[in-house]
């Protein structure tokens, strides 16, 4: 349903107009198409919580589908022919390419004005067969629809109120948990909110404690009300009247059924004053939900208490944090658990056949803990044959299984319960996410980008359309259907998964709307019309005899044999004229594919990790190109064509040196850029830019202060005498959040302290080069989260004086930064840090902690600081400590806290859960990359 909206969105766009100018002759064709489109849009967002439950609605909204893409294609494929032939000139010359250009492209006005009549033609039968069927519809479900959709949507949800404890596994610790949290003689009203994805048992979980003895004795009144997603207000007032007032035993109210909802609540309220009660509000899904249900409730220091069950996890952290209360939020089942579920539900009293054990473990680990689905699964197995071959196909039918089986119904509809919630914005989205492979993490800009050259995103007045993007998947965060993998210590989300089922599930549903084709080893049925195509093995298994005429999206991983590659590659520029994303990260290319510049249509081109060397200057004629991602190849020059591409949002053009890398940021390596890079002036990020680069020098960083939508900069190869220059730039970019800065080599000076006006929005600061005092505009940095400094050198000031008072400082970093005896965090500073890296300080001799000063502190690194004798003074104050590293540190400070050793320091850190203490094996420090740790450093647990 939503993808209908979408495809709408991008036909219609607001370049349109110019396409218009160039048919005359179908003019009035497109109008009638867009006024249709425009009705239809309309009835589909009233009618998308229905589509999957109407037949002919789902049939009906397939067709306005595909006539919205041939739509796109048409338009599309014309404006790409007119532009090759399309030259400018003036005077008499003018005149003569007009009329050359206007019998040039006869033909193609011709072919353009037939498909345009066709599909006005299929517009209108669309329009009159949903209309004439719809009225037949209507007269043959009169009477009995509610019926057929109860039969077809029956809701299992109630099911979990049923179950008994003895059935069920991993319950007793969070229920004796919430148990004596509910019955704690605190008065105050509380809220405890219940959290986490369909499935996971909330419900079940919420009815055990409920329902305990424990619980029904401490409280007056016990109500249990089913909210869900359709709830009316009145009628959901009602309901909790009739409940609170059986309970008693009298009849509600006299003229309950024709109140208001303001006189509803009245009754609520007066009914549960100056009594201890317990409400349980369970599938809430909204904050608008919730916000009328709060209003009822007296806070008359009784202790009652309420209970939310939700999927929305900013629904909970709201209801619980505005009344004193904790959000629970609930786990899938360890590993334990979920194999003595899986064996009682699917062998009953019998232990599972040793020759099944793997394929068991293998189907559930699908499940990943969820009970909802190890129950299903296991119902659908018990019934089958104990034998390999069944239990293999239906591991690899998956999917299928969850589609047709009416054993795993109940799943399917409890899971895609949260998707028909979505808002048709954020359907298309989530069902894109079926491009990833199994087992993928999904990378939070690398999503971003596509989502926003897909055109998913609606474009909203006074934020970047990739801010709209973030909160879409804000949103699929919040709902449980995206988890996060991946958070940086300023709280930075960078990569994310889906669960197993849900990846199932959507990629078939993704098949069915025809939104994502997968090429893999399992093969299939491939649609007639290829829109979007993800390659997750070899492109050998792409089927040869595929049209690749309507493919809009091509992304190919871990695609490792270069043979199978290259030949779909080279064929690119024959027959997919449309393409708009292509994402080749990974591929093993040598070589710019040159078929790629005659993609006229792309907007989106990721060779990331490629082991491409050179650009062609035929870049420049992909004039709509707005990504470029060309981070961690061998590109180390662009061409001034690259200039011609006035679209451009991000360019990605770096890479690490690890040969040379260093904490915690390793030797970036920019390109050279055109002297003309300040025309480009939608750029949002430009990572990075060498500042000094033969004829170039110091023209570059002018022509940066003109790129005044940067978000992020990265500048390598600054000299002292580029300071001024760099700071006048600076002062221009009051969007900036993110700003990197190397210097030529370790002793060069990185003069900033002439910026006046620095970026007020900055959050993540990196200066590397030599600096003679810290320069006077931190401290006024107000938004600061990240702040690294390497090759520093500071000689006589410490550094911690400007820096303790960042109100949102959450990560400091020094290395080689200080040659100073001693660091002091006094008392009051650093309120908001959470990791401080201490890297190669070789005169640092001691560090004292005060009382309160780093009160959040969670980790602590210590590296490569010779002249420490001794752990830092004070470093028992720092009570949130998680982890300390002390990695190459003084063997007389590595023996001070031996826990033998009499009188030694052991005590201080006796509070810290994780202790790690190694050595270096290389010539250098290496922990750009955390995951490559190990490779670098030996060391053990304390």
């Amino acid at each position: 349903m939503a993808e209908a909206v979408f495809v709408f969105v991008s036909v219609f766009s607001p370049d349109l107009q110019e396409k218009l100018n160039l048919l005359s002759g179908v003019r009035e064709d497109i109008e009638y198409i867009r006024g249709e489109f425009e009705r239809m849009t309309h009835f589909l967002r009233v009618a998308d919580a229905i589509e999957d439950r109407d037949p002919n609605i789902k049939v009906w909204v397939k067709q306005v589908r595909e006539a919205a893409y041939d739509t796109a294609d048409a338009l599309d494929m014309y404006m790409l022919r007119l532009r090759s032939r399309h030259h400018h000139s003036t005077g008499f010359r003018e005149f003569v390419s007009k009329v050359s250009f206007f019998i040039k492209t006869l033909k193609a006005r011709h072919q353009i004005a037939s498909e345009v009549k066709r599909i006005k033609s299929r517009i209108i039968s669309i329009s009159e067969g949903h209309q004439r069927y719809s009225a037949i519809y209507g007269k043959i479900e009169q009477g009995s629809s509610s019926t057929r959709s109860n039969i077809t949507w029956y809701d299992c949800r109630g099911d979990a109120l049923l179950l008994k404890e003895a059935d069920l596994v991993g319950i007793d610790k969070p229920k004796s948990h919430l148990i004596q949290w509910l019955v704690d003689e605190d008065p105050q009203l509380k809220v405890l909110s219940v959290a986490g994805m369909g499935g996971l048992g909330k419900t079940t979980l919420t009815k055990k404690v409920y329902d305990d003895t424990r619980v029904m004795r401490h409280f007056q009144n016990h109500a249990w009300i089913t909210v869900s997603e359709s709830f009316k207000v009145e009628e959901l007032l009602k309901h909790i009247i009739r409940v609170l007032f059986e309970e008693f035993k009298q009849p509600p109210p006299r003229g309950v059924d024709s109140m208001d909802a303001n006189s509803l609540k009245g009754i609520i309220n007066a009914f549960l004053q100056q009594k201890r009660y317990v409400l349980v509000f369970d599938d809430v899904w909204s904050i608008y939900a919730w916000q009328v249900l709060r209003i009822v409730l007296p806070e008359c220091n009784c202790g009652s208490r309420v209970i939310l069950t939700t999927r929305n996890v900013d629904l909970a952290s709201f209801a619980s944090e505005e009344y004193h209360g904790m959000v629970y939020n609930l786990q899938p089942l360890p590993p334990k658990e979920s194999w003595a579920l899986f064996c009682s539900k699917t062998f009953k009293e019998n232990s599972c056949p040793s020759y099944l054990e793997d394929l068991s473990k293998k189907i559930l680990g699908k499940c990943e803990g969820l009970p909802l689905a190890i129950v299903a699964i296991s119902g659908l197995l018990s019934t089958k044959e104990k034998s390999v071959d069944e239990w293999e196909r239906i591991y690899r039918g998956l999917a299928t299984e969850l589609e047709g089986n009416d054993k795993l119904m109940s799943l399917t509809k409890i899971l895609f319960l949260s998707f028909f919630g979505l808002p048709y914005y954020l359907k298309l989205c989530f069902l894109y996410l079926s491009i990833f492979p199994e087992d993928c993490l999904i990378d939070h800009w690398r999503l971003i980008r596509l989502w926003v050259a897909e055109g998913f995103i609606e474009v909203k007045e006074g934020i970047t359309i990739e801010e709209v993007a973030e909160g879409y998947l804000n949103e699929l965060m919040n709902r449980s259907l995206v988890q996060v993998t991946h958070v940086t210590i300023d709280g930075r989300f960078r990569a994310y998964r889906i669960h197993d089922l849900w990846r199932e599930m959507i990629i078939a549903k993704s098949r069915e709307q025809n939104i994502v084709t997968i090429a893999s080893e399992r093969g299939g049925a491939w649609p007639e019309k290829l829109r979007r195509l993800s390659v997750h093995h070899n492109l050998e298994d792409i089927q040869q005899d595929i049209c690749f005429t309507r493919l809009r999206s091509l992304l190919v991983f871990s695609a490792t044999d270069a043979l199978s590659m290259l030949p779909t590659v080279a064929s690119l520029g024959k027959g997919v004229m449309l393409l708009t994303v292509l994402d080749l990260r990974g591929a093993q290319l040598k070589i710019f594919p040159h078929e790629i510049v005659n993609l006229l249509n792309l907007t989106y081109l990721s060779l990331r990790a490629t082991n491409i060397k050179k650009i062609p200057k035929s870049i420049g004629k992909l004039k709509k190109l707005e990504i470029l991602d060309l981070k961690e190849t061998d590109v180390t020059e662009l061409p001034d064509e690259i200039l011609k591409l006035h679209h451009l949002r991000h360019l990605l053009l770096y890479r690490y040196d690890n040969a040379h890398c260093y904490f915690p940021f390793g030797d970036s390596i920019g390109f050279k850029a055109p002297p003309g890079i300040g025309s480009l002036l939608y750029l949002q990020k430009l990572c990075g830019v060498d500042a000094n680069e033969g004829n170039n020098s110091g023209i570059v960083l002018r022509e940066v202060g003109k790129l005044t939508q940067l978000r992020r900069l990265l500048i390598t190869m600054l000299q002292k005498e580029d300071g001024t220059m760099l700071c006048s730039s600076l002062e221009k970019l009051k969007n900036l959040r993110s700003l990197y800065v190397a210097a030529t080599k370790e002793d060069e000076i990185i003069d900033l302290d002439s910026l006046s006006s620095p970026p007020q929005l900055l959050q993540r600061l990196y200066l590397k080069g030599r600096l003679e005092k810290i320069p006077h505009w931190i401290p006024s940095l107000h938004n600061l989260k990240r702040l690294l400094l390497g090759w520093c050198k500071l000689k006589d000031v410490d550094p911690l004086q400007s820096l303790q008072d960042l109100p949102n400082l959450l990560h400091l970093g020094l290395a080689t930064a200080y040659e100073g005896g001693g660091l002091f965090f006094k008392a009051g500073g650093f309120q908001k840090l959470k990791e401080l890296w201490l890297v190669r300080l070789a005169g640092l001799k001691w560090v004292r902690v005060e009382s309160n000063s780093m009160p959040l502190l969670e980790n602590l690194y210590l590296q490569d600081c010779k002249l420490m004798m001794e752990l830092p003074s004070g470093v028992e104050h720092l009570a949130n400590l998680q982890y300390l590293d002390l990695t190459d540190m003084s063997k007389t400070l590595i023996s001070s806290f031996n826990r033998d050793l009499q009188g030694g320091d052991y005590w201080k850190i006796a509070h810290v859960p994780k202790v790690w203490i190694g050595e270096d094996r290389s010539s250098v420090t290496s922990l750009t990359d955390m995951s490559r740790q190990s490779g670098y450093w030996t060391g053990h647990y304390l």
